[in-house]
C-alpha cells in the first residue's frame, strides 16, 4: 500500500485490457500518458470553460507498471494559471486487481492553453466558486 493519499480530484478510471499492452505485458507507457492527457484535458476544459490543447508535459515520471486488470485513476490538481494557461499536476494510481494493493504508478505535470473555436490562445474566464 502507498504511504500517502493521491492527490487533486478524481477525473478518470478505466481497466486496461489485453489490447493496451506491449510483448512484456505491461500495459504501454504511451496508454498511460494518453489517459492521463484525456483526464487533464477534461480539468482544463472544466476551467477555461471552452476548449483548450496540450502545450506541454513535463516531469512525467513512471514508477510502476500498469497491468492488465488494474484499477486504473487519474486526479488532477490545477497549480496554476496564467492569463491563457492551465498547468496542473497530475497522478496516476492503480489499485492491483489480484492484491487490492493501491500505489501511484505515474505522475507529472500538464500544461494547456485555451483556446477559441478558430484555435487560437483565448484569456481564461474569472474562476467560478465551487460550492
Amino acid at each position: 500500500m502507498s504511504e500517502r493519499a493521491p492527490q487533486g480530484t478524481l477525473t478518470l478510471q478505466t481497466v486496461p485490457m489485453p489490447a493496451d499492452t506491449n510483448s512484456g505485458g505491461d500495459v504501454f507507457g504511451g496508454w498511460v500518458v494518453s489517459q492521463m492527457d484525456i483526464a487533464a484535458g477534461t480539468t482544463a476544459m472544466d476551467r477555461a470553460r471552452g476548449r483548450c490543447a496540450t502545450v506541454a508535459i513535463e516531469a512525467l515520471r513512471f514508477h510502476a507498471p500498469v497491468l492488465v486488470g488494474d484499477l486504473f485513476s487519474v486526479f488532477s490538481e490545477i497549480t496554476r494559471t496564467g492569463r491563457t494557461s492551465i498547468t496542473m499536476h497530475i497522478e496516476a494510481w492503480v489499485r492491483r486487481q489480484r492484491t487490492g494493493e493501491r500505489m501511484l504508478v505515474t505522475e507529472g505535470d500538464f500544461t494547456f492553453v485555451a483556446i477559441s473555436d478558430s484555435g487560437v490562445t483565448r484569456p481564461l474566464p474569472p474562476e467560478e466558486a465551487r460550492p
